[in-house]
């Protein structure tokens, strides 16, 4: 009888063990379905852009769309200098990188050298919950909060601008820069800040002499991630900084970023195949060229300073 229920037991785990093995024959296809998935999105984005981007090209030269410095093409005469909208993106960038690395950075610092383990644990998902407030909030947040503020300073504010929107981007990209620096920070090995107190050293120079230039790579990376991440910011400045592409660089003034204009365009009555609908794209792989860029040099800076730590 006993024999006979070991066997039982033996046919069960031996069906079982093929099961698995099956899984786990079946489970790398299913993987690389799914990579591949990733993959072929991204390659389908990329040559939408171009296809429809080369049409607008045919039409437009692109020195003129690369160094003239007006913006109407749904004007009477259209004019295709992309300037003003890249001068636009890069104010709101400006501004939001004057808000957030400071506050993202020594946020991190506390975090991973100063707080306690109950207000790490209590600080950082509230910390979390900023990046989790739909940036639609934010537009409204900055236009009927941060530029009643900034005009009861400044009266001469539009109700439009750039220093608005680009406040409030900066607090949107603030969890991210101080999440990755915190991460990087956190990966420092003790045993260098127990060498550095035995030197003497204090808890600051700890943290700015020892620990910062450890985790540089990874805190310049996300400063770079965080700011690839505000220049393609939509919502925000669609709502708060206004549709006035110009190129005087003066923040108290509505601008244009790259994002609002295609989300306005793409809302309007623009013909579909038309020279002015195909700016949309245009813009978009501007856009995705400079944000492509950011993320590589994000890549080439971690890699250069990475230190590895046994």
């Amino acid at each position: 009888m006993k024999q006979f229920k070991l066997g039982k037991e033996h046919n069960s785990f031996m069906q079982k063990k093929k099961g698995n093995n099956s899984l786990d024959r079946l489970m790398p296809i299913i993987l690389a379905i799914i990579a591949g998935i990733s993959v072929l999105t991204t390659i389908g984005i990329v040559v939408i852009l171009i296809t429809e981007s080369a049409g607008f090209f045919q039409a437009v030269s692109i020195i003129e769309f690369l160094t003239g410095t007006e913006w109407t093409p749904l004007f009477a005469d259209p004019k295709f200098g992309i300037l003003p909208l890249i001068m636009g993106t890069f104010m709101i960038t400006l501004v939001a990188s004057i808000v957030a690395l400071p506050i993202g950075f020594g946020s991190a610092i506390y975090l991973s050298e100063y707080a306690p383990k109950k207000v790490r644990n209590f600080l950082k998902p509230i910390l979390e919950i900023l990046a989790g407030i739909p940036t639609i909030v934010y537009g409204f947040f900055a236009l009927t909060f941060i530029t009643p503020i900034i005009k009861l300073v400044i009266p001469q504010t539009d109700l439009f601008n750039a220093l608005s929107a680009g406040i409030v981007v900066g607090i949107m990209i603030i969890p991210m820069i101080s999440s990755l620096s915190e991460d990087a920070m956190n990966a420092v090995p003790n045993s260098l800040r127990y060498a550095a107190y035995a030197m003497g050293s204090t808890k600051l120079e700890v943290a700015l002499k020892v620990v910062v230039p450890a985790a540089f790579s990874g805190i310049v990376a996300s400063f770079v991630l965080g700011l690839s991440r505000a220049i393609g910011e939509t919502m925000i400045v669609t709502l708060a900084a206004g549709a006035l592409p110009n190129i005087d660089f003066d923040f108290l003034k509505s601008i244009q970023t790259m994002t609002a204009y295609i989300v306005t365009t793409s809302q309007g009555d623009t013909a579909y195949g038309s020279v002015e609908y195909r700016t949309i794209y245009a813009v978009g792989i501007t856009l995705f060229v400079i944000t492509l860029l950011m993320n590589i040099l994000a890549g080439y800076i971690s890699r250069k300073f990475r230190e590895e730590y046994e």
